[in-house]
């Protein structure tokens, strides 16, 4: 039977023509709802921390921050900028560092000055938003003492100094 039926011509023509009617289906909900399993969300926004003692000297700073929430983070985007008076300070050149932890020691500033940090932190999903900003002032430079006015006598002596630092210095420790 087989034989005999490879044998006939067949007329494979549909007697009807399928009419499909053209549909838009929405799938922005089912696509979130897929994208949303598999991602991880950005993370919160870092906390940094005050300026810690003995975390500063006249070139360089040490920043601390920390998260209080269990976000996955793959890097922080700490930034800082000088501190100034002047109207025009949101002009001032900003500086941006990329780093994996929660600390970072920033060399090459100026003594005796204040920067502002804030920090965000990273993820694949995204960026946080920006942590509240902390002012940090980096150590006086030491002053310089005038060998020409020293003075000396049996029961006291005369030490002058001058300070090289562009902003005043709050005190001064004298060693004997």
């Amino acid at each position: 039977r087989l034989e005999e039926f490879l044998k006939k011509e067949v007329d494979l023509e549909l007697s009807t023509l399928p009419d499909f009617e053209e549909r838009v289906i929405d799938f922005s909900e089912v696509e979130q709802l897929m994208n949303s399993i598999n991602t991880i969300p950005a993370p919160c926004a870092p906390v940094i921390n005050p300026q810690a003692p003995n975390a500063a000297t006249g070139t360089s700073l040490r920043v601390c921050w920390g998260l209080f929430s269990d976000d996955t983070v793959e890097r922080y985007q700490l930034c800082y900028k000088p501190v100034s008076n002047e109207r025009h300070s949101d002009e001032q050149a900003e500086h941006t560092l990329k780093v994996k932890e929660t600390y970072c020691t920033i060399t090459n500033l100026l003594p005796n000055t204040q920067y502002e940090f804030w920090v965000s932190a990273l993820n694949a999903s995204g960026v946080s938003p920006p942590s509240e900003r902390a002012v940090y002032v980096t150590a006086p430079s030491p002053p310089t003492i005038k060998s020409k006015k020293i003075r000396s006598c049996e029961n006291a002596a005369l030490v002058c100094w001058e300070s090289r630092d562009v902003n005043p210095v709050d005190s001064y420790m004298v060693e004997l």
